[in-house]
């Protein structure tokens, strides 16, 4: 069965990230997807360092939840991180666990489908939206999209619930998400997946 690991970048289990993912996580019932809700916002996690032990261990030097979730991550098919929008940018606690979550891990994402939630009040919410894609687009992750961006207004669960257009946005991205993990596993059978190139790397170290 295919899976979908869900993070919650709110510290709020229940407020209105959470609101918007169990939307989704109905529709991925519906369309025979596992779902796992890892709940991080509410976490005490700590920034990359970039010490670069993880190219030596093959795990973060720091071990927490990164660490934890990192088996999962490999071996899920997609990946939809939610956030609520705190000054106009994702919370900072999950933009941590991004950072290391995905600089630490030496598997390859190649091909796993990646999305973005979030929520706020009023602003901030297509700031924190690109924010938030730039991990998938980095590695080679596509981007599920919806009928509207991936966010969802109101300053409590109840209030987002009154968001129609929004949890709207929420099942039609769960739907996508869906159709996207069934047609590349399909083609993956058929066709295999494309073949990177990872041969240049420009950093100019001789300064010219």
């Amino acid at each position: 069965m295919s899976k979908v690991l869900m993070l919650n970048g709110s510290a709020h289990p229940h407020g209105c990230t959470a609101t918007a993912l169990e939307e989704m996580i109905a529709v991925f019932k519906a369309e025979g997807i596992e779902t796992e809700l890892i709940q991080v916002g509410s976490k005490d996690i700590r920034g990359c360092i970039a010490c670069g032990k993880c190219a030596e261990a093959g795990k973060c030097v720091f071990d927490d939840l990164v660490n934890e979730t990192a088996p999962k991550f490999a071996a899920a098919d997609g990946l939809v991180v939610g956030s609520p929008v705190y000054y106009g940018s994702p919370n900072g606690t999950i933009l941590s666990f991004m950072d290391r979550l995905f600089y630490s891990t030496p598997f390859s994402k190649h091909m796993k489908v990646g999305a973005a939630v979030v929520s706020c009040r009023r602003g901030g919410n297509t700031a924190s939206f690109d924010v938030l894609n730039k991990y998938f687009t980095i590695s080679s992750m596509p981007l599920a999209s919806s009928t509207y961006w991936n966010q969802v207004h109101g300053f409590t669960a109840e209030d987002v619930k009154k968001d129609l257009e929004g949890l709207q946005t929420m099942r039609n991205l769960a739907r996508s998400m869906s159709f996207m993990i069934k047609a590349f596993a399909d083609a993956r059978e058929k066709y295999g997946c494309p073949e990177p190139e990872r041969v240049a790397f420009t950093s100019f170290p001789d300064g010219k």
